[in-house]
């Protein structure tokens, strides 16, 4: 049911998309897309071992700068764990099925001004979990630590982190016990064409 009420919700809110979209497969996607909102409510039923190596699998296979791959994935299944975990995140950590801690990995970052790419790489794992998440049925919720020292610390210590690994996020995950409606954040006065201020899409003609 979750499912049916997302995708009704997403092709209302792409019409102008969806019209232009005819392979199913892409539809599909698209949908994933648009009906992932943030879960903070689960049921007590667990999360399968099989759904947690997909959704790894899945943040392992984001775009990462000079396919360094600075990520390290901590998933934690363990309740007294998750309650240790939750701190300051509330209920939604300890009632989770699991929680997968996107980790940035000093020894495999690159050097510089550049290793601050783990930020980002690691963020479209991040992004990928959940949208693997949403793909089984699961709700997820994305909770920061990285740059809030406190929290990296916090995280560290329960998790037993080296000085090398530092936790981005916590991803809550489990099967939802809500089902809040996707919002619609299409606005089209955040989009520029061709320059900042262009407020015309045009084409080369061939």
């Amino acid at each position: 049911m979750k499912k049916v009420i997302f995708t009704m919700l997403a092709l209302a809110m792409t019409a102008g998309v969806s019209a232009q979209v005819e392979n199913k497969d892409t539809q599909v996607a698209i949908n994933n897309i648009m009906t992932r909102t943030s879960i903070r409510e689960y049921t007590n039923e667990p999360v399968s071992k099989t759904d947690i190596e997909t959704m790894l699998r899945a943040g392992m296979a984001a775009p990462t700068a000079v396919n360094r791959q600075p990520w390290h994935f901590v998933a934690v299944t363990d309740k007294a764990k998750l309650a240790e975990l939750a701190g300051r995140r509330g209920g939604m950590v300890k009632q989770a099925g699991v929680a997968i801690v996107v980790c940035g990995n000093m020894d495999k970052a690159l050097q510089g001004p550049a290793q601050a790419f783990w930020i980002q790489d690691c963020s479209a794992a991040t992004q990928n979990i959940l949208l693997a998440a949403n793909a089984l049925g699961l709700g997820a919720v994305w909770t920061g630590c990285y740059p809030m020292d406190e929290r990296v610390a916090e995280v560290s210590k329960v998790l037993k982190l080296p000085e090398t690994i530092i936790p981005l996020c916590v991803i809550a995950i489990g099967h939802p016990a809500e089902q809040p409606a996707p919002k619609d954040k299409w606005k089209p006065e955040n989009v520029s064409y061709n320059e900042f201020g262009g407020k015309k899409f045009s084409q080369t003609k061939q």
